[in-house]
C-alpha cells in the first residue's frame, strides 16, 4: 500500500463510502492518516447508579426494568428509560433515535456512557452510548478517538479504516534526522501517527501530539521563509519618495497622531523608497488608529502616480471604509484642492455598476479601490496597481492575498490586523512580513468600563441598557448560539431577542443578527443599526470584525466564559469608538473560579497585547484531551499559545533546513502548501 493510493483501495470502501469520505477531504490513504481526531474519550470502569458523579463523563452499569418509551410533545422525538438503584434514579434520554425502543431489551444489563446532569430536579444522562458488558470490557481503560463526521460516515467506519492502514506499520520515511529528533525529544513519525489515532496511554498521546504539532509549525515556518526570500528578491518598481500630500493630510486632521502612529508611518515611508517591494504587517489594538495610516499609505502611492486598493473581509466594513475615505478626502480636497477618486466594488453591486468600476480601473479613472472578495476576480484589471492593503488580515488565506498581489506588477503590500499576538509569536507567525506595531491609543479615547457579573445582575443590566438608549445610545448583546440546543444550556440569539423585546419598552427597536443569515440580510440589519433605526442588536460573534458604530456605548456578553479572551477583546472593540463613555458587561453563567479569573483580566485592562500575554500565562500546558486552539491559524494539532515553545523550536529548525531540504521533505512541503493555501494565514 502506498500513501498516495486512493481510499477506494481499502477494504469496506465502495462508491458511496468513497463519496462520503471525499466530503471530509479524504481522498487518499495519506489524507485518512492526517484526518486527526478532534477529541478523545477515556472509558473508565463502570459504576452503579448510586455512585454516579454529576458533570463528568462516566460509565453507568444498570438494568432497564421496563422497555424504552417515546416521550410525546416537542419538535424533536425523544426516547427515554430509567435506571433505579435504591433511592437513586437516573433518567436516560435520546433524541431522534426511535429505533432504540426495539434494540434495547428490558431486563438486560447494559453499560451507558455519557455525562450526568441535574435536569429539572432529576439526574439525567442525554444521548448516552450503549454497550453490552462484553463489548465495553474491550474498550474499558482505553483512550478512544472521536472524529468529525458527515452524513454517511460514523466513528466506527473511520476507526476501522485507520486501523487497516496503520497495520502497514511504516508507511512514511521520517524526514527528520534521528539526531535532531533526539535533541528536541520528538517521536518517530510513524509512532506519532499510530498514537495520535490510538494512543496506548496519555504519555504516548502527548508524544504524538508534540511531534505532529512540531511538523505543522516546521512546515509553516519553512513556507513563510520561502515566501520572504522570494519577496526579498523582488525589486521595488513602485518607488514613492514624495511625502508632500501625506504631510498636508496630517496637517488637516482634527487630532494629533500618536507617537506609535508616527513611528509606524515612518517605517512604511522608508519601505516606499527602499530597494525591495514592501511587505509589512501593521499590528494595532482595536481603536489604535490603523485606518489613518492606511489613508496616508494610499495617498502617497496615488501622489506617485499609482493606484491603491484596500480589501476588507465583509461588505459592511468595505462600505464603512468607503464612506470614511470619501468623507475624509473630501475635507482634504476642500483645504488643499487635491482630488482623489475613490471607487467601491462589492459582490452585491449590480452588473452594470461593476462594469463601470472595471472600466474606470483600467483607464485609471479610479485612484483608490475599496472592496471585498469581489476585488479578486478575473474581470478586475488595474491600470497600475502600486499599493495593496488588506484589512483584518487574519480573515484572508494565502491564495487570496497572493491573487491580489498578482493584480499589479509587484505592488507594495500592507496587511493590517487588530489581533493582539505577543511579539515573540508574531515574529515567527508573520516571518515573511516586516512588523510595525501601534501600541498606544489616541489621547482623547475614553477607556471602556468593564464588569463581570452573574445572571442575577441581568435585571439591573436591562435597566441600564434602557437608560442608555433613552440617552440616544445603542447597545450590542452577544449570545454564543443562534438557536436553542437540546444539549447545551446557553443563551441563543432567537429566543433572547424575543425575551428582551418583552422586557424593554415597545419604543425601543430590537433586532437580531447571526451567521446563518444571508449576506444581504446581514448587511441590511447592520445598515439600519448604523442609521440608528435599531437601538438594541442581539447578535452572535458575527459582529466581531471591524464594524464602526460610534453611537454604540454598551456591550453585554452572555455566557462570556464560553469565549476566548482575544475574541472578547475584539468584540468589546465594537463600543468605545465615539466620544461618550462606553461599557462592557460580561455575564458569567458558570461558577468556575478559573473562568472568572480569566474574565477579570478584561476588567483590569483594555490593552489587547497585555491581555494576550496574561491569557498565555493562564493557559498553562493545557488539556491534552482538550483539542486545539481555534482562531488565527488553522493548525490541526499545534496550539499557538500552549505550544509556543514548540513553535520557537520549529522556527529555529526551519533556519537549519532552509537550504538543505531532503526529497521526502520537499514532497511534504508541496503538499502542505497546497492544502494550506486557503486556510493557513501567512
Amino acid at each position: 500500500m502506498k500513501i498516495t493510493d486512493s481510499v477506494r483501495r481499502l477494504k469496506g470502501v465502495g462508491d458511496k463510502v468513497e463519496n462520503n469520505l471525499n466530503k471530509l477531504g479524504i481522498f487518499t490513504v495519506e489524507d485518512l492518516l492526517e484526518y486527526y481526531p478532534r477529541a478523545y474519550q477515556t472509558y473508565d470502569v463502570p459504576v452503579d447508579v448510586s455512585d454516579i458523579i454529576p458533570g463528568k463523563h462516566l460509565a453507568v452499569r444498570g438494568v432497564l426494568h421496563r422497555s424504552l418509551v417515546r416521550i410525546p410533545g416537542g419538535h424533536v422525538e425523544k426516547t427515554a428509560g430509567t435506571l433505579v438503584d435504591g433511592d437513586t434514579r437516573l433518567q436516560l434520554l435520546w433524541y431522534r433515535m426511535p429505533y432504540l425502543r426495539k434494540q434495547v431489551i428490558a431486563g438486560k444489563t447494559y453499560i451507558f456512557y455519557g455525562v450526568v446532569k441535574n435536569k429539572n430536579g432529576q439526574w439525567t444522562m442525554e444521548q448516552p452510548e450503549i454497550y453490552e458488558p462484553e463489548a465495553y470490557e474491550k474498550i474499558c481503560s482505553t483512550i478512544q478517538p472521536i472524529y468529525s463526521l458527515t452524513e454517511g460516515v460514523h466513528q466506527k467506519l473511520i476507526g476501522k479504516l485507520v486501523r487497516q492502514v496503520l497495520e502497514e506499520k511504516t508507511l512514511f520515511q521520517d524526514y527528520l534526522p534521528e539526531k535532531l529528533r533526539m535533541e528536541f525529544q520528538l517521536a518517530e513519525y510513524n509512532f506519532a501517527l499510530q498514537n495520535i489515532h490510538y494512543p496506548k496511554n496519555q504519555e504516548t498521546l502527548t508524544l504524538a501530539r508534540r511531534r505532529l504539532g512540531f511538523d505543522e509549525f516546521f512546515l509553516f515556518a519553512l513556507a513563510i521563509r520561502r515566501m520572504k526570500a522570494s519577496r526579498e528578491r523582488s525589486e521595488n518598481i513602485h518607488p514613492a519618495s514624495d511625502r508632500t500630500w501625506a504631510e498636508q493630510f496630517i496637517g488637516c486632521l482634527e487630532y494629533r497622531l500618536t507617537n506609535a502612529q508616527l513611528r509606524a508611518w515612518k517605517e512604511i515611508s522608508a519601505d516606499f523608497s527602499g530597494p525591495h517591494v514592501m511587505n509589512r504587517l501593521l499590528q494595532g489594538d482595536v481603536g489604535s488608529g490603523k485606518t489613518v495610516i492606511a489613508q496616508l499609505t494610499l495617498l502617497t502611492a496615488v501622489q506617485a502616480g499609482y493606484q491603491g486598493c484596500l480589501m476588507a473581509p465583509t461588505e459592511v466594513l468595505a462600505r464603512q471604509h468607503y464612506e470614511s475615505f470619501v468623507n475624509d478626502f473630501e475635507k482634504f480636497y476642500q483645504k488643499t484642492g487635491i482630488c482623489l477618486r475613490i471607487g467601491l466594488l462589492t459582490g452585491s453591486m449590480k452588473a452594470k455598476e461593476k462594469r463601470a468600476v472595471y472600466e474606470a480601473l483600467e483607464t485609471h479613472e479610479i485612484d483608490i479601490l475599496i472592496g471585498t472578495h469581489a476585488v479578486i476576480q478575473e474581470k478586475v484589471h488595474f491600470h497600475d496597481l502600486g499599493m495593496v492593503i488588506t484589512d483584518e488580515q487574519h480573515r484572508f488565506g494565502v491564495s487570496q492575498r497572493e491573487w491580489l498581489f498578482g493584480k499589479g506588477s509587484l505592488p507594495h503590500v500592507l496587511v493590517m490586523s487588530a489581533t493582539p499576538i505577543p511579539r515573540t509569536l508574531a515574529i515567527i507567525l508573520y516571518g515573511d512580513l516586516d512588523i510595525s506595531v501601534i501600541d498606544e491609543l489616541p489621547e482623547k479615547r475614553k477607556p471602556i468600563k468593564n464588569c463581570v457579573v452573574d445572571p442575577g445582575y441581568r435585571p439591573a443590566a436591562y435597566r441600564f441598557i434602557e437608560n442608555q438608549v433613552r440617552q440616544g445610545h445603542q447597545v450590542y448583546i452577544i449570545c454564543p448560539m443562534v438557536e436553542e440546543s437540546e444539549f447545551m444550556d446557553l443563551e441563543n440569539v432567537l429566543d433572547y431577542t424575543e425575551k428582551i423585546r418583552k422586557i424593554l419598552p415597545p419604543s425601543i427597536k430590537v433586532a437580531y443578527l447571526h451567521g446563518k443569515m444571508t449576506g444581504t440580510q446581514k448587511d441590511e440589519i447592520m445598515e439600519r443599526f448604523h442609521r440608528q433605526e435599531i437601538q438594541v442588536l442581539v447578535s452572535t460573534t458575527v459582529i466581531e470584525v471591524g464594524i464602526n458604530v460610534p453611537n454604540a456605548t454598551v456591550m453585554m456578553v452572555e455566557n462570556a466564559e464560553r469565549f476566548g479572551l482575544a475574541q472578547l477583546h475584539q468584540l468589546r472593540g465594537r463600543v468605545g469608538r465615539g466620544d461618550d463613555q462606553s461599557y462592557c458587561i460580561f455575564v458569567q453563567s458558570g461558577k468556575s473560579e478559573s473562568a472568572k479569573e480569566r474574565l477579570e483580566i478584561l476588567v483590569k485592562s483594555n490593552d489587547g497585547f497585555k491581555i494576550a500575554s496574561e491569557d498565555l500565562k493562564l493557559r498553562g500546558p493545557g488539556d491534552m484531551f482538550g483539542l486545539r486552539q481555534s482562531g488565527l491559524m488553522d493548525f490541526h494539532i499545534g496550539d499557538l499559545y500552549q505550544d509556543s515553545d514548540l513553535l520557537q523550536v520549529a522556527g529555529d529548525c526551519a533556519k537549519k533546513y532552509e537550504n538543505q531540504i531532503p526529497e521526502n521533505l520537499e514532497r511534504r512541503m508541496e503538499r502542505y502548501m497546497r492544502l494550506a493555501g486557503n486556510d493557513v494565514i501567512l
